[in-house]
């Protein structure tokens, strides 16, 4: 049985004419929701999430009032990024650069009569090699975001343990994931979930990462005693943790669409 969509949906929304200066937003319901709420991405992409219910009429005065708001935070945002150096923008990357463990590795693309897309790795000279159907962007992008996460998870697993030995903090098992909206976390049971996003941030901010994620298998919270204790790990968390909110610029906006 087909069942339709609730009237005030999120795509209705988005197809309401009060709505229509607001086309270049991305409207998402969430049943968890309990207002509307406002995500800008590290490209300036602007996110509405609505609660079930809304009407356009007060979603488009929450939007009017917080208009100041969203342009001036989008004209901070891409300016942060403008300040970060970047190989230049292409549909598929020429060059990937790997922060946390200073690496560059150098990407070429053969097209061949193949309809899929292989890679070939020289890990002597980093350097990666994609044939196939190249003028396709996203198979080459899913092929390089897949090379990326088992890069990762190369580096970060004995990362993460030596971290865990020096602070005396150990964890159950780690998981290299590729999250939208976290850099890590860490379940109950002590497993922790890295962000292969992660190769890419300066190697000092990987290395707090991995001691707040730590430290919550002691506090399964941000408590008063959480912060002492990553403070006991490490003294300059404040700036890392400010450092660490803006850190999704250094992330290629090919990886993002992976």
């Amino acid at each position: 049985m087909v069942k339709s969509k609730p009237p005030h949906s999120a795509e209705a929304l988005s197809r309401h004419p009060l709505l229509h200066q607001f086309q270049d937003y991305r409207i998402r319901e969430s049943r968890r929701a309990k207002h509307v709420s406002i995500k800008i991405s590290t490209w300036g992409d602007v996110e509405v999430v609505v609660p079930r219910g809304v009407s356009a009429q007060k979603l488009v005065s929450i939007l009017n009032q917080r208009t100041d708001w969203i342009q001036a935070t989008k004209q901070r945002i891409l300016s942060e990024r403008g300040a970060i150096a970047h190989e230049p923008e292409a549909s598929c990357p020429t060059g990937v650069f790997l922060r946390a463990i200073n690496e560059t590795w150098t990407v070429d693309y053969i097209q061949t009569e193949d309809p899929h897309v292989a890679l070939d790795v020289d890990r002597a000279n980093q350097h990666l090699q994609i044939s196939g159907h190249i003028e396709h962007p996203p198979l080459c992008h899913t092929l390089l975001g897949q090379w990326i996460r088992d890069y990762a998870r190369l580096h970060f697993v004995p990362w993460l343990e030596r971290v865990s030995q020096e602070t005396q903090l150990p964890f159950n098992k780690c998981v290299i994931r590729r999250q939208k909206t976290r850099w890590a976390s860490c379940s109950s049971k002590h497993n922790i979930n890295l962000n292969d996003k992660l190769l890419f941030l300066p190697r000092d901010l990987v290395d707090y990462v991995f001691i707040h994620e730590l430290c919550h298998t002691v506090h399964l919270n941000h408590s008063k005693q959480f912060w002492a204790l990553v403070e006991q790990k490490e003294t300059q968390y404040r700036t890392l943790d400010q450092q660490l909110r803006t850190a999704w610029r250094y992330v290629p906006r090919w990886l993002e669409k992976v």
